[in-house]
């Protein structure tokens, strides 16, 4: 089973090498074949330079957005599974051990989710994190027995591509916000989405530490029950961190 890592970047010349080098350490002690796809959306560093410089596969997306560059990667892919990594996090240990067990064992699965742990952020707001992920973890599972539910986390997912192919792919209407929740909703028509504890993703804290924790967490609840429900976030625009 080859997996396809798609990591979206624009203007990450400060993150791209640690992401791959991420990747490939773990591939290092758990060797499988795979593709690793940097999509450029429209980058005015030296990010392109760096991807190829380190091994990957570079496609140039002029759209710019999460999406549009989630959606360049997945087109260029020819992987079973794609894991969708952002540039500005790394991969932990375990991680594709994990991955493969729960893909391997467990065929009925279509897509895989785990937390994100913001490495650079004060311990306090890991904590946080990690209760709100409970919390969400918790509310989805008991959502989901009324309606089809999910909880995906962007920046750490892995989707089977045939059957994501199958729900229409991804989509550009949308901006940023929701754009997990959108996968994970129309994928558990069509098979198991799985979050597990066991697969959490160091990741920045740039843009929590931006906006603020209570500000980012608001928005994300806000957009993940407006997604569920009427199938479309509420937030249109978002901060372009880097």
């Amino acid at each position: 089973m080859k997996i396809s890592f798609v990591i979206p970047a624009y203007n990450e010349e400060k993150n791209i090498v640690d992401c791959i080098i991420s990747i490939k350490n773990e591939l290092d002690i758990f060797c499988v074949d795979h593709e690793i796809i940097v999509v450029n959306n429209n980058s005015t560093d030296r990010t392109k330079e760096l991807a190829l410089k380190h091994g990957a596969k570079v496609v140039d997306e002029t759209r710019k957005g999460i999406v549009w560059a989630r959606k360049a990667g997945f087109d260029a892919s020819s992987g079973h599974i794609i894991a969708n990594i952002d540039a500005d996090n790394r991969l932990t240990k375990g991680w594709l051990e994990t991955v493969y067990g729960h893909f391997c064992n467990r065929p009925e699965i279509v897509a895989l989710s785990g937390p994100l742990i913001y490495y650079d952020s004060p311990a306090h707001i890991r904590i946080f994190t990690k209760v709100f992920f409970g919390i969400g973890f918790v509310f989805s599972k008991m959502l989901g027995i009324f309606i089809p539910s999910s909880m995906l986390q962007g920046g750490n997912f892995v989707i089977k591509k045939e059957e994501f192919k199958k729900v229409g792919g991804f989509d550009t209407t949308i901006e940023f916000y929701g754009e997990d929740t959108d996968v994970g909703r129309r994928l558990a028509k069509v098979g198991k989405v799985v979050w597990t504890f066991k697969l959490p993703i160091n990741s920045s804290g740039r843009r929590l530490q931006n906006e603020g924790f209570l500000t980012m967490g608001f928005k994300y609840g806000i957009n993940y029950l407006s997604t569920i429900f009427i199938a479309k976030p509420v937030s249109k625009k978002y901060k372009d961190i880097r």
